[in-house]
Parts: C-alpha cells; structure tokens; sequence
C-alpha cells in the first residue's frame, strides 16, 4: 500500500509521511485507529531494508529513475584532484619536541642510586612506613 501510495502520488520531491496517509484512507476508506502509529513502523521498517530512501522527510521509491543517489553519513569527502603536486612532507615531526641534552647538567648531578628497603626492627621503636603494613603470615606446621 505504501509503495503503490508514492507511486500515485508521483511527487518529485519524494512524498512525507501525511501525504502517504492521506492516500491510503482516500482509496482503502475506513481503517483502524492504530493507522498511524502502523504507518510509522511500517515507514522506518521498509527504510532499514532498503526499499525507501528517506531524504529530507521525504520517502523516495529506490527503484525509481529520479530517486536522489544515496549518501553515507557524515561530511563527504574533498575531491581529489589528479593534477595537483603531491604535499610537500612536514618540516617537523608530530607530537611534543624532545628536550635537547645538557652534557655539563649531567655532570654536575650523577644518577642516583636504587633505594633498598631497610631492615625492619623487631622493639618496635623504628618509624612506621607510609600506607597499611603487611599482613602478618601465620607459621606454617611442620610437616609430619
């Protein structure tokens, strides 16, 4: 119905929804209430499947000769054009400059050295370590 309803209606500029809906009640008459809300999911339905072309709110029959082309989503792309000269390479990488390197700053100040952990005390007078201590490991039995 909705197919031979664009067909009738022969608009250039693709038929909208009310204009669809107006056909079918003129030619089927009488028709549930539901009408509307069928239309609709009928509408996208044939959309996603690929037998309408839905542009600007307009519905469009893809097998016919004056149906506008489809087009992907987004910002199409700039033509390319085969005469031009290629780019030219960019002087300088991406991304942040890599510091240059002081041979007299890496004098003055040596690499230092990797921290060992030191020996915890057994009295308990010794400073605590930041954050939450270990927990306490239960002796293991002898094995018998």
């Amino acid at each position: 119905m909705i197919l031979a309803a664009i067909a009738a209606l022969n608009d250039k500029n693709g038929s909208n929804k009310s204009a669809i809906s107006k056909h079918i009640e003129g030619k089927y008459g009488d028709l549930p209430k539901e009408h509307a809300a069928l239309l609709t999911a009928h509408l996208v339905r044939m959309k996603e499947s690929g037998q309408l072309l839905f542009l600007k709110n307009n519905y469009f029959r893809t097998d016919a000769p004056d149906a506008p082309p489809k087009r992907g989503r987004g910002r199409p792309r700039k033509p390319i054009d085969p005469n031009a000269p290629p780019k030219p390479a960019s002087p300088r990488p991406r991304g942040r400059p890599v510091k240059p390197k002081d041979p007299e700053a890496e004098a003055a100040n040596p690499p230092k050295k990797a921290k060992t952990a030191p020996a915890p005390a057994v009295d308990g007078s010794a400073k605590r370590g930041r954050g939450r201590p270990p927990k306490a490991r239960p002796a293991e039995p002898a094995a018998a």
